[in-house]
């Protein structure tokens, strides 16, 4: 599959490294484009062997993986590189595939896909739509691609929204609250490196006893948590500051943001 990914940044970096190991794609069908950054884009072409873009070709697969801000700027210049039979996959946080379709004059086969940035790591957990135009060949080789770099599930993409806010931005929430373990256990007297080896190797077990357990993350919890001990009186205290509301607003908030940021991009092409 000739495959071109517009944009040069982290996720076009872990898609492309992900996917070049796991052998869905291979570096001498592989483009990169990016707008500004030419030391970047560089970078990434000597690191995967990969080519730059060829003016004259056309693709089987464009990935969209810009800045959301800057689609419509590049949608003129995409254009030149579509055929009826390529496939476009979108990573654009709150582009429906509608827009995509229409600001770029194309009807054939579009997936949008919300990854996150763990797929770095090959353990990303993304979520795909794919519209009407795709054929089971086409969505079949999507879900590898994001498989390459984690685990992915196929959703309507009036979900993607939620998802977003839940699995897209959810690496910055664990980050948040192990930044906040290690402040608290500095603080009440542990050395600042010995801290932050025990906060990072008890959310790597903790993220372990989950996916390999079997269990609910609610048995898990209780059985850790015995009658009148430390962690039940620790799960007490984040009960007293309503640390649950918290996290429901958190995910509530963030959904909406991606709501609104779709919206106000669209408005933006409408108006230009």
């Amino acid at each position: 599959m000739k495959t071109l990914f517009i944009g040069a940044g982290s996720m076009a970096h872990a898609l492309m490294g992900g996917a070049l190991k796991a052998g869905v794609l291979n570096s001498g069908e592989v483009y990169v484009t990016n707008r500004s950054n030419k030391e970047r884009l560089n970078e990434i072409m000597q690191e995967f062997c990969v080519r730059k873009v060829n003016l004259e070709e056309e693709y089987d697969v464009i990935v969209l993986a810009m800045k959301p801000k800057d689609f419509h700027e590049a949608a003129e210049s995409i254009t030149p590189y579509l055929s009826e039979h390529t496939l476009i996959i979108s990573v654009l946080a709150g582009i429906t595939m509608e827009h995509i379709s229409d600001k770029l004059t194309f009807k054939g086969a579009i997936a949008r896909a919300m990854p996150n940035t763990s797929a770095a790591m090959g353990k990303s957990a993304t979520a795909v739509s794919f519209n009407h135009s795709l054929s089971n060949s086409q969505k079949q080789w999507t879900k590898t691609l994001f498989q390459s770099v984690g685990i992915a599930a196929e959703v309507e993409e009036e979900k993607l929204d939620l998802i977003t806010a839940l699995s897209g931005s959810g690496p910055a929430y664990i980050y948040y609250v192990a930044e906040i373990l290690k402040h608290a256990a500095v603080e009440l007297g542990l050395e600042e490196d010995l801290a932050e080896s025990l906060v990072t190797q008890t959310i790597a077990g903790a993220s372990a006893m989950l996916s390999e357990s079997g269990l609910e993350a609610v048995e898990l919890r209780n059985n850790v948590t015995s009658a009148g001990g430390t962690t039940e009186a620790g799960i007490a205290a984040l009960e007293d500051f309503q640390v649950k509301e918290a996290f429901f607003q958190c995910i509530t908030s963030a959904k909406n943001r991606s709501q609104v940021l779709g919206s106000e991009l669209k408005k933006q092409s409408m108006k230009k």
